[in-house]
């Protein structure tokens, strides 16, 4: 359950503000030991295969040769990792040692991130600014040619919206070095004729081909302030850093974005706003985009994008929560005059003219003013003026008096006649003669002040937001004339069917979205139904479940299968797909019937897993995957199995668990002609055996051993039970928190 954070608004928001400070800080550790606890994972696994033992025994190795020297454990992990991603034609020109463990430490950091565009931040802040640059673009290739923007740093959102997409031959640089595969250095910038991104014609830039397994998936332009050298030791470093954004890039299977229009709407205002992600009524909403007058607002403060709001916003975060949920509730903008309410109750700057509104079904936008918004400086104030004209109409004759702005505002020289308002109709927009006569009603019979925004058409034909803020003069119980003021407001409300339209087509991408997730729900559920209860097969009683991945992406490449062979035995089998989503789903799919096919012809697992290998090398969109194949001879109680990648299957034995770890072969879908090694386990009377994916056990910050020892312990405390309710239990038990979607197989021999 997320519980709300306290309403800081009051007294002691001080010291509330320094308790989420500490928070924030403690949030920004948690990220840094993420990526810390990443780049030990990878040396450990390299530890053990070149020393041929278990992960537990590489950990121990590491740290101890940690201690012998004296080396920081996260150091000596960034040299083992290098040394087995040299480049071997680069003896002798290698980078200094520091720069080598900084870079690699920048690409353990861009792994860890789920998202391109944090990717692209860690990326450009640990390796690429060391190095001189300023901003970083990555763009994914699609089917039909044109490169996509997936995620940037050091850019500004309405440059971003310029080069979100790059048609096939425009500028044509971008795609010869996609054709050919070949890194383009223009140390001095790109040839006259060509435009590309970046702070100036002569500023250098790299594009970088983004390639995983041989294939060619995007683009990376790395761009510098000014002009460069790109010599051996800089290509060498701008290469290995970009090796990782092609893996990123290939896992990432999110939509373009619908937010670059949002951002370029935002960018356009001369005041602070931003958006804030995520349902309003679950009280956890994050700062997800800010324009840059609201940075300049919010001065030396912690850059509050990628924040809780409650970190952000501190002082104010409970209102403008609140406020959200009435503009989600209901579809109306709300508004409050200022934040906080009272002007001693806070230290921090407060939030004047305030205005959310909901934008789709889980962002909300917020408007506001500051007092150092160059908004509210002389010559903002004056522009404003300039917009307002004073205007009285005598009803007792016919004289009409302006102001001299009120022939700019309607468009009329200034040796014309004044317009009176009780003639305004012939100006106005059709729809628009009601207003008016509500307006005139308000003020001659109601004799009350009144006021409307009006649309005029111009003499040039062009269209004019007019507010009218307008009071009756009455004498003696007649109405003698009206005065009041004429505002245009043409500006702001171009801006706020700006915003309006933006709205809608977010609300549009995100049914359509809804409704191609649960497609590929349904998909999923027709070809790996959950079988509930207990099968049971020759010599065994199965249980098998799915459980699809969290809301975000609804579904994603797990499968699983239980099925009798005609030779008497059982195919089992776990497997997981790379990704989420329609694509990941359809290569689910083609996998698993792949394999329900091979089956059938009788042979060895190991030599299954080989033809599924070279199956999922010419399956569309090029997936990889992580499988166990077992085939189960009831007559003799034996499992031969093979495992690509894989988890190690756990086996309960008289109420103790223990894992089969199998041979470290490679992943299905990474290089042809793949042999894969199989293993001969016996079974006895009374065994469980458990096949899962990692989405049972996989946690974002802890190692990859805490959650298997976790789930040997729940495995040991429910030994006892059917195999349908222990999978039940250890479903609801699952330590799992990486949003990914969860197979488990459980297999117990019967008497």
């Amino acid at each position: 359950m997320i519980r709300p954070v306290p309403d800081t608004s009051g007294t002691g928001g001080a010291q509330t503000a320094s308790t989420i400070a500490a928070l924030s800080a403690e949030a920004d550790r948690l990220r840094a030991e993420g990526a810390r606890r990443h780049l030990l994972d990878l040396a450990t696994g390299v530890l053990a295969a070149q020393l041929q033992v278990g992960p537990a025994q590489a950990r121990e190795h590491l740290e101890k040769l940690s201690q012998d020297t004296g080396v920081s454990p996260q150091d000596l992990a960034a040299d083992v990792v290098n040394g087995v991603a040299g480049d071997p034609d680069a003896a002798g020109s290698a980078p200094p040692l520091a720069e080598a463990r900084r870079a690699r430490r920048a690409l353990a950091a861009a792994e860890t991130y789920e998202r391109v565009d944090e990717s692209a931040r860690a990326l450009l802040e640990g390796g690429l600014a060391p190095l001189g640059a300023q901003s970083l673009w990555l763009w994914r290739l699609t089917e039909t040619g044109c490169l996509r923007l997936a995620g940037h740093a050091g850019v500004g959102a309405a440059e971003a919206v310029v080069w979100q997409w790059i048609p096939p031959g425009a500028p044509a640089m971008f795609h010869a070095a996609v054709v050919d595969g070949s890194p383009c250095w223009l140390g001095s910038g790109p040839p006259l004729g060509e435009v590309l991104p970046g702070p100036g014609r002569r500023a250098g830039r790299a594009l970088v081909p983004l390639s995983t397994q041989g294939t060619v998936v995007g683009l990376a332009l790395a761009v510098w302030p000014e002009p460069v050298d790109f010599d051996p030791r800089l290509r060498r470093a701008l290469t290995g850093l970009m090796e990782v954004a092609g893996t990123v890039l290939a896992g990432d299977d999110s939509e373009p974005s619908e937010m670059p229009a949002l951002m370029d709407v935002l960018d356009a205002l001369g005041h602070p706003a931003m958006v804030l992600r995520g349902a309003p009524e679950s009280l956890a909403l994050s700062v997800e985009y800010t324009n840059g007058a609201a940075d300049r607002s919010l001065g030396g403060s912690a850059p509050p994008v990628g924040r809780p709001l409650a970190l952000a916003f501190p002082y104010v975060h409970a209102e403008l929560s609140r406020l959200a949920r009435g503009a989600h509730g209901s579809a109306r903008r709300q508004s409050v005059a200022r934040l906080p309410r009272i002007a001693d109750e806070a230290r921090a700057a407060p939030l004047l003219d305030v205005r959310v509104l909901p934008a789709g079904t889980d962002r909300t936008v917020v408007l506001w003013h500051a007092v150092s918004d160059p908004e509210m400086s002389e010559s903002r104030a004056v522009g404003h003026l300039e917009g307002v004209a004073l205007f009285r109409d005598s009803l007792v004759g016919d004289d009409t008096v302006w102001s001299a702005p009120a022939y700019r505002i309607f468009g009329v020289d200034r040796d014309r006649a004044p317009v009176p308002l009780l003639a305004m109709r012939p100006w106005l927009h059709p729809e628009d003669g009601d207003v008016l006569t509500q307006l005139l009603t308000t003020l001659t019979e109601r004799q009350r002040g009144a006021l409307a925004v009006l649309r005029i058409i111009r003499a040039d034909g062009t269209l004019r937001h007019v507010r009218v803020a307008a009071e009756p003069l009455v004498d003696d119980g007649v109405v003698t004339a009206i005065t009041g003021v004429y505002q245009d407001v043409s500006a702001s409300r171009r801006t706020e069917a700006a915003l309006t339209a933006t709205f809608d087509q977010l609300t549009a991408v995100q049914k359509q979205a809804a409704l191609s997730d649960e497609m590929a729900l349904r998909l999923q559920q027709a070809i790996v139904p959950e079988a509930l209860g207990i099968q049971e097969l020759p010599g065994l009683s199965v249980a098998a479940r799915y459980r699809p991945a969290a809301q975000e992406y609804r579904v994603g490449g797990d499968w699983y299968d239980a099925l009798p062979l005609p030779s008497g035995g059982v195919l089992l089998a776990v497997g997981d797909i790379a990704g989420h989503g329609i694509d990941s789903a359809t290569g689910m799919v083609a996998l698993r019937n792949a394999l329900r096919g091979l089956a059938f012809s009788g042979h060895a697992p190991g030599r299954l897993m080989e033809w599924l290998n070279e199956v999922t090398l010419r399956t569309s969109g090029a997936p990889t995957a992580t499988a166990v194949c077992a085939l189960y001879d009831p007559a003799d109680r034996s499992l031969r199995w093979a495992s690509a990648g894989h988890l190690p299957l756990l086996l309960l034995r008289e109420g103790r668990a223990r894992l089969l770890d199998g041979p470290h072969d490679l992943l299905l879908g990474a290089t042809p002609s793949v042999t894969y090694q199989e293993l001969r386990t016996p079974l006895h009377p009374g065994d469980t055996l458990l096949l899962y994916t990692d989405g049972l056990i996989e946690r974002r910050h802890d190692a990859l051993d805490q959650g298997l020892e976790t789930l040997v312990g729940l495995a040991e405390r429910w030994s006892g039970c059917e195999v349908d309710e222990q999978v039940e239990r250890l479903l609801e038990a699952a330590t799992g928190d990486t949003d990914d979607d969860t197979s488990v197989v459980a297999i117990r021999v019967r008497e």
